[in-house]
């Protein structure tokens, strides 16, 4: 029997693989891109609303407050308010930072100390730059997340705003 001799197919066939295996990675990266960028705006998302509820939560603590309006000293106070007869309920719960996952948010003070407002301590920079609901307009173009400040002052405005457009009495076009 003769010898055989190679006929160099097999080295296309070693390319051809090592090609594949190039395509498949670059095809599994682009995919774990995608999924990082829809998982940190889902985060965004649930911050918003998480950061909302806090906002929400302080405004209606120091409007219920009786005499003189103050706000709470601890989160906490949101979920069992004591200063009535029958306690009253601000949140359902404190909730978790969606971006850092911790419960140690950030918090604004007040002139007296109290709580006024919350926000992420996350110094990541957000995706969402722009489109932000009018309650939350001084968000846009800021560089982390911990500039998002979730104030009960903001809540106020947004109510008096929907409140004048409801009505008919928002500034004339």
């Amino acid at each position: 029997m003769a010898a055989s001799t190679p006929t160099g197919e097999a080295g296309f066939t070693y390319l051809g693989v090592l090609f594949l295996i190039a395509v498949s990675s670059m095809a599994l990266a682009a995919t774990g891109t995608l999924w990082a960028t829809a998982v940190q705006r889902e985060h965004e998302r649930q911050l918003l609303w998480v950061g909302g509820q806090y906002a929400q939560a302080l405004r209606s603590y120091y409007r219920a407050s009786p005499g003189l309006a103050q706000y709470p000293k601890e989160l906490a106070d949101l979920l069992e308010d004591d200063r009535f007869p029958s306690p009253q309920r601000h949140l359902r719960r404190l909730y978790p930072d969606p971006v850092t996952g911790s419960d140690d948010w950030g918090l604004t003070r007040s002139e007296d100390g109290r709580i006024s407002g919350v926000y992420s301590r996350s110094d990541s920079m957000p995706l969402k730059r722009s489109g932000f609901d009018a309650a939350w307009s001084s968000f846009e173009g800021v560089e982390h997340y911990s500039d998002w400040q979730f104030v009960a002052e903001q809540a106020f405005s947004e109510s008096a705003a929907g409140a004048r457009q409801h009505t008919g009495q928002g500034e004339a076009p």
